[in-house]
């Protein structure tokens, strides 16, 4: 497992995925450096390094896999094929046609599910995920994160009970905290 984590160290670099500059973040903060996680996660071999990182974690689990719309669904996409467990999506509002849905593909009570996300700084989006998988019946311990700020979304899930499982930090990544 470790020899995955280095490569998907190296990839993550390799592909450009870490700006520097100002920058505004999802949860509102200002920082001088940007994650752009749509640079690895439109990448085959990052997706299935990634895809084989989580596998290691999972694959003796009876789990449902979780992405958010967008950027953590190629994500879950490439888990959900890895591992041959279902795949669900969640979006951040319900379409306003069809079906209406937030959760895409079949949740039932009881299921167990894993959420993956492609960055965290506090949390706050893939908390809501949770919320949405829990208020329809299913059951979430876990969420893996492609990498992790270091910004406070660890203890923020375990405030909800929700292990976070970063694959990198960006520590890993060679970015200094703010």
């Amino acid at each position: 497992m470790e020899e995955l984590r280095r490569e998907l160290i190296e990839l993550l670099k390799e592909v450009g995925c870490i700006k520097f500059g100002e920058f505004i973040l999802a949860s509102g903060k200002k920082s001088n450096y940007y994650i752009d996680i749509k640079k690895a996660t439109t990448n085959p071999k990052v997706l299935k390094c990634i895809a084989k990182l989580i596998k290691e974690y999972i694959k003796n689990e009876d789990v449902k896999v979780a992405g958010v719309e967008l950027g953590s669904v190629p994500i879950a996409t490439a888990v959900s094929i890895e591992t041959d467990k279902e795949l669900l999506i969640i979006r951040k509002k319900p379409k306003d046609y069809g079906t209406k849905n937030k959760i895409e593909g079949e949740l039932n009570k009881g299921d167990k599910v894993v959420v993956v996300e492609d960055v965290t700084t506090t949390g706050g989006s893939v908390i809501k995920a949770v919320n949405e998988i829990r208020e329809n019946g299913g059951i979430v311990e876990k969420v893996f994160v492609v990498v992790d700020r270091l910004e406070g979304a660890k203890e923020n899930l375990k405030n909800i009970g929700v292990e976070l499982i970063p694959l990198v930090t960006i520590e890993d990544l060679g970015v200094k905290r703010n």
